[in-house]
Parts: C-alpha cells; sequence; structure tokens
C-alpha cells in the first residue's frame, strides 16, 4: 500500500481547517486539502477575527484591510479545494474568543477532525495565537491534527505518547487503527519523572505493544527518565517520526 496516497482512516471524514492567514497555518492548509482529497471529506475553512469596538473605532481603515485579506484569503482556500473537487465551506467570525468559536462550530457540525497549526501570528487583531491553538485542543470535541508551518504527514514511523489514562487509551487505539492500514511502525513512549515510576511507565507501553502485535504492527517500546515533553520530541526527532498520538 502507498501510504501516501490511500485515507489513513476508515470512514469519509467532516474536517474543520483553521488558518489565521499567516505562514504557520501553511501546513495545516496543505495537510487539510491532501486529507479530504485521499478520505473523500467535507471540509470547514474557518477564520476568527478577534478584535475589540474600540480598535474597530479608532483604527477602523486597519481593521477593515485585515478583513478583507482574511476574506480573500479563505476564498484562495476554498478556491483549492473545489479544483480538487472537495466539498468546503468557508466560516469567517468577527470577535469572540477564537477557541471557543471553533469547539462550538465542530460541536454543532459533527465534525470528525480539526485541523490547525501549531502557533499563530500576534498582532492588533489577533488570529490566532499559540494558547489558542492549545485551548482547542484541550477543549474539542474530536479528534485534532496539530501541523507545524513546513511540516508534511506521513505515516511510515508513528509515535505514541502515553500515561496510561483513558485519554492516552483512546489516542493508542486511533494510532494502531492507522498504523494497520498504512503499515506502519510503531513507537510506544511513556515518560518517567524518575527511576520509581519505570515499572508503570512499563505496564502503560506493553498494554500498547500487545494491542500492536494482536494487528501483526511492528513496535518498539520506550521508558525514557526525563521532562515528558523533552523526551518525547528528542525520540521523534531521532527515529525519523512522521506523527506523533498523544
Amino acid at each position: 500500500m502507498d501510504s501516501s496516497q490511500a485515507c489513513p482512516v476508515a470512514r469519509h471524514e467532516r474536517l474543520i481547517l483553521v488558518t489565521d492567514g499567516s505562514i504557520f497555518s501553511e501546513g495545516a492548509i496543505q495537510e487539510a486539502l491532501s486529507f479530504a482529497t485521499k478520505c473523500s471529506g467535507k471540509l470547514y475553512v474557518i477564520s476568527v477575527l478577534e478584535t475589540n469596538p474600540g480598535y474597530e473605532t479608532v483604527s477602523s481603515s486597519v481593521f477593515k484591510k485585515e478583513e478583507a485579506e482574511i476574506l480573500a484569503h479563505l476564498a484562495s482556500i476554498k478556491s483549492k479545494a473545489v479544483d480538487q473537487g472537495l466539498r468546503c465551506e468557508t466560516i469567517f467570525y468577527k470577535g469572540g474568543e477564537p477557541h471557543r468559536i471553533i469547539v462550538e462550530e465542530a460541536a454543532e457540525r459533527h465534525i470528525d477532525m480539526i485541523v490547525i497549526g501549531r502557533r499563530g501570528r500576534k498582532g492588533l487583531a489577533k488570529l490566532l495565537m499559540g494558547e489558542e491553538a492549545a485551548k482547542v485542543i484541550g477543549n474539542a470535541p474530536c479528534k485534532v491534527l496539530v501541523v507545524p508551518k513546513s511540516a508534511r504527514i506521513g505515516y511510515r514511523n508513528i509515535l505514541i505518547a502515553t500515561d496510561g489514562s483513558k485519554h492516552a487509551e483512546a489516542a493508542a487505539n486511533e494510532a494502531v487503527n492507522i498504523a494497520k492500514r498504512c503499515e506502519s511502525n510503531l513507537t510506544a513512549v511513556s515518560a518517567c519523572h524518575s527511576e520509581s515510576e519505570l515499572e508503570e511507565a512499563k505496564s502503560h507501553v506493553d498494554k500498547i505493544a500487545k494491542l500492536a502485535r494482536q494487528e501483526n504492527i511492528p513496535v518498539e517500546i520506550l521508558t525514557p527518565v526525563g521532562r515528558p515533553y523533552d523526551v518525547v520530541v528528542e525520540i521523534a526527532g531521532g527515529r525519523g517520526v512522521d506523527l506523533i498520538f498523544m
């Protein structure tokens, strides 16, 4: 199977692409279009122009320029989507908390996955910043794919970071299902703050290894000691990981 061409999931997906028109959204735009094309999914593209009444009054010309730019940006993405044979709808909001609007739209439209950049731009009329992306992840009613600006998502090498929680279990199940469809290699990681936690960490990765081996998926288990976010990033970089599940 050519995993670069195949849909990694077993069903059609309804996607929301979150963009602020900056270079930080470029990776998310590319991957959302690619994912929707592979999976015959419907794509919604949303931008939230966050501002305040004082800003609109004092700098109305700047605000109108920002609004015109983001509307043109949304239209250009829709044009690309339509050219690729996709069903695409754009959504634009002025005012409000971006993460709350995105989460509510995802719930109302029964979205399967939100695609979002890792960070965004800052300005007088901020559109999407790193903390807003984090809030989307924390409150979303569905899967969230976070894409750095220059990233291209692959499925050959997948890393699963687990702490043994129900949330981590859900991520592991998703990773194993995609690995089975895309013939991926898995690395299961559970980081420990100290040596005293090694036994518990090993039990977490052993569960994932058992699940993977039942599907004949190659799997490596690791229980490094250190700060979780540091060791996960280090392992992902050292092993050429294409996608992290957590």
